[in-house]
């Protein structure tokens, strides 16, 4: 089963995210995409690590998401993808030629996967149309991806104010 789980920033879908991932009876492997540019970063990148069980396996990759995935996935496994737009702004930072090889390595595995993914990702659409062309495309493609990768999954759940709401449920 894959899941998107959606949200705005403290909105509660990282801890959702998690309780999911311990109601599966799986093991769990965290696959974090953060880079620690700086110290309030690395400092984000450290409470969050806090807040996971110790027993989590835990994979850093900023870049190559769909091969450490398929490194990963198992059917007695629960993959934890925290999170997406962190993973899309990296990308980007690399260029576009990186950008558009991982995202669609990410569409064409996602399907094929076996286990249980769960994808984190900042909702960013629902504001301002921002300023600077950089800020338009990040927003313009992580709706893009959102879009793309809801369609492959067979949960999608927006979370607000830590309270869950099922977008779709393609699961029973």
């Amino acid at each position: 089963m894959k899941e998107l789980i959606l949200g705005g920033a403290r909105s509660g879908k990282s801890a959702f995210a998690q309780r999911r991932a311990l109601a599966s009876g799986l093991g769990v492997r965290y696959l974090a995409t953060a880079r620690a540019g700086d110290a309030e970063m690395a400092e984000r990148i450290a409470r969050h690590r806090a807040e996971r069980p110790r027993d989590w396996g835990l994979i850093e990759e900023p870049l190559a998401l769909a091969a450490a995935l398929q490194a990963h996935a198992a059917p007695d496994r629960c993959l934890l993808v925290d999170c997406l737009t962190l993973w899309l702004s990296n990308l980007l930072a690399a260029g576009d030629a990186r950008f558009h090889t991982e995202t669609r390595a990410l569409l064409d595995t996602l399907p094929n996967l076996s286990g249980q993914v769960l994808l984190v990702s900042n909702e960013v659409g629902q504001g301002i149309v921002p300023a600077n062309p950089l800020a338009r495309r990040f927003r313009d493609e992580t709706g893009r991806l959102h879009q793309a990768v809801a369609s492959r999954c067979d949960r999608v759940t927006f979370v607000v104010a830590g309270l869950p709401l099922t977008l779709k449920d393609c699961s029973t």
